[in-house]
């Protein structure tokens, strides 16, 4: 059990990492879609065990939640003038017309992360009433400024 815990919480781990290395390396457009592709699989694990498709565990619920915070915090300075096009971005361009509410809607995202991650939920009932408000800020967000392809 103890290295199943080890090796999702070093999957987990290893996306973040991996975002770090592509944000030393490439455009923002290629940075800000890794990190849109942590949080996804961080969501991905907490949404299957708010399910039941994987059991309750509270270190793949912290490393998740941990990654969203994260990127939370960062995701909006990989959005500079110049980067509204190219590598396939689905980049709105009211982000940069509505910058203040773009990153007012990421500091949301991760203070809500972070009271949730501050009282970790503590079984799969408590990752399932959590996921709820962060999927809707997540989704708040995508519907403002992410282009539909």
């Amino acid at each position: 059990m103890k290295l199943k815990i080890f090796a999702a919480a070093s999957l987990l781990c290893l996306g973040a990492a991996g975002a770090a290395e592509v944000a030393m390396a490439q455009e923002p457009q290629a940075v800000r879609q890794q990190m849109m592709k942590d949080v996804g699989r961080s969501m991905g694990a907490l949404a299957a065990i708010a399910k039941g498709e994987k059991p309750y565990d509270a270190e793949v619920v912290r490393v998740s939640l941990t990654t969203i915070s994260q990127v939370s915090k960062t995701f909006p300075d990989q959005f500079p003038a110049g980067s509204e096009t190219g590598a396939e971005t689905e980049a709105s361009p009211k982000i940069w017309e509505n910058t203040d509410d773009f990153r007012a809607k990421a500091a949301q995202l991760g203070k809500d992360v972070d009271a949730t991650l501050a009282a970790l939920p503590g079984d799969q009932a408590a990752v399932a009433a959590a996921i709820g408000p962060i999927g809707k800020n997540c989704g708040g967000c995508h519907e403002t400024y992410r282009l539909k392809k």
